[in-house]
C-alpha cells in the first residue's frame, strides 16, 4: 500500500514541478496562439444475426459493441465539442446506444452518457510536455468504438477484454518525431467510479515509437486493482501492438496481450491470459475495401472474458468484411465472423457447443466542423 500511494505523491511532484517551470507566471505576448472549436457527431446502425439464436438481450456476455441479435439497433450514437489552442485543450462527448449501456453498466446512470469528458494544458514553453485529466481514451488497444475508423467491422475480444476508457489524469511527453511517452494515474481498470471499499488507485503507461510515417508501435501497461480493499487482487497488464501501412493498397494491425493477477489477496500465485489479433485491410480503390481478420483468446480462469461455462475458454476466430464508402466518414459494412474452440464455451439452446458464426451490417456515419474563434 505504501509503495502506491509512494507513486502517487511522486506524480504529483512531478506534475506540480512541470507546472512551475513551464514560466505561465509570465505572459508571452509574442504571438496569439489560435483557438479553434470542433463540433462532431456519430452514429453506428447494426443488425447482427447469431446462428446460435440466443434468448437473451445480449449475444455473447464479453463483448459490448454490436451485441444484440436479430433486430436493428444503434450500436452508438454521439455528439462532441472540442476547444484546440497550442497551450490548452478541452474535450467533451455524450453517447447513448447499446455500447453506453453495455460498457457503462457498472457507473451510475447519469454517468453512462458521458464518453469523454476532459481538459488538458501544456506544461513547456516548447508543448512537449502536457497534462491531462478527466475521463480519457484508453491508451490499451489498437481499436476504438468508433468502427468507422477501424480496419473491422466489429472488435476483436482482445479489444473487448480491455479498457476503452479510463478516469484519471496523465501526463505526455514527447522527445521527438518518433518517440513519445505516457504516464497515468486512474481510478481502475475502465472505471468512472472507483470501486466502492477500494482506497487504491491504479496506473498505466504507453511508450510510443514512430520510426517513419508508415509504421507505429506502442507498449502498454497497466498496474492496479479492481478489487476491495479486504479481497484486493493485483492486476499486471502488458500489450504490444503495430500499425503498419505497408502500401496505399494494404495496411496491417497486429497486437498481444499478456496479463496476470493474483488468485487471492497476497497469493504468489497468479491467474493468467493471452489474446492476440492481427488484421490486414486491402483497399480496391477510394470506396471499396475488404478485411480479413485472425484471433487467439486464452483466459481459462475467466480474469477479463467474463464467459457462462464452465469449461476453460481457449478460442479461436476468424472474420472478413466487405466495407463500402461512397463518400468520406459515410460507410456501409457486412462482416461474417466465426468463433471455435476445442471446448464447449459457447450457448445453444440451453446447453454448450464449441462454436459460433454470426453475421453484422451496419451503416455508420460521422462527421465534424470547425471554427476559428
Amino acid at each position: 500500500m505504501k509503495v502506491y500511494k509512494s507513486i502517487s505523491i511522486i506524480l504529483f511532484l512531478v506534475i506540480l514541478s512541470g507546472f512551475l517551470n513551464s514560466g505561465y507566471g509570465q505572459a508571452d505576448t509574442s504571438s496569439v496562439a489560435k483557438t479553434t472549436l470542433n463540433l462532431e457527431a456519430y452514429l453506428d446502425i447494426f443488425y447482427s444475426y447469431d446462428f446460435n439464436e440466443p434468448d437473451s438481450d445480449f449475444r455473447l456476455p464479453y463483448i459490448v459493441n454490436h451485441n444484440r441479435h436479430n433486430e436493428f439497433n444503434l450500436n452508438l450514437g454521439s455528439i462532441g465539442v472540442s476547444v484546440d489552442n497550442e497551450q490548452y485543450h478541452a474535450n467533451l462527448v455524450l453517447q447513448t446506444g447499446t455500447y453506453a449501456k453495455d460498457n457503462y453498466a457498472a457507473e451510475e446512470l447519469i454517468m453512462q452518457s458521458i464518453n469523454e469528458a476532459s481538459a488538458g494544458l501544456a506544461l513547456t514553453k516548447n508543448r512537449k510536455l502536457w497534462l491531462d485529466a478527466g475521463i480519457l481514451g484508453s491508451h490499451i488497444g489498437y481499436e476504438s468504438p468508433y468502427q468507422i475508423y477501424d480496419l473491422t467491422l466489429t472488435r476483436t475480444i482482445m479489444a473487448e477484454a480491455a479498457p476503452y476508457f479510463f478516469t484519471g489524469a496523465k501526463l505526455t511527453y514527447t522527445f521527438n518525431e518518433r518517440w513519445m511517452f505516457m504516464a497515468m494515474i486512474t481510478n481502475g481498470w475502465q472505471r468512472i467510479k472507483r470501486v466502492e471499499g477500494n482506497s487504491m488507485m491504479s496506473y498505466g503507461t504507453q511508450l510510443q515509437y514512430t520510426p517513419s510515417n508508415k509504421v507505429q508501435v506502442n507498449w502498454n501497461t497497466f498496474i492496479g486493482t479492481d478489487d476491495p480493499d479486504d479481497i484486493r487482487k493485483m492486476r499486471y497488464f502488458n500489450e504490444i501492438y503495430a500499425l503498419i501501412n505497408i502500401n496505399e493498397k494494404w495496411e496491417v494491425q497486429a497486437g498481444f496481450d499478456y496479463g496476470m493477477q493474483q488468485e487471492s489477496k497476497g497469493s504468489s500465485t497468479y491467474d493468467q491470459w493471452f489474446l492476440a489479433s492481427v488484421i490486414a485491410r486491402y483497399s480496391f480503390n477510394s470506396s471499396w475495401t475488404v478485411s480479413a481478420r485472425g484471433e487467439y483468446i486464452n483466459d481459462v480462469n475467466k480474469v477479463v472474458i467474463a464467459n457462462p461455462s464452465p469449461n476453460d475458454f481457449v478460442c479461436y476466430g476468424i472474420s472478413a468484411n466487405l466495407d463500402y464508402s461512397p463518400i468520406k466518414n459515410v460507410i456501409a459494412r457486412v462482416e461474417g465472423r466465426y468463433l471455435f474452440s476445442e471446448n464447449d464455451v459457447f450457448v445453444l439452446d440451453d446447453d454448450y457447443v464449441n462454436n459460433d458464426l454470426f453475421i453484422t451490417f451496419s451503416l455508420s456515419i460521422g462527421f465534424g466542423k470547425k471554427l476559428n474563434l
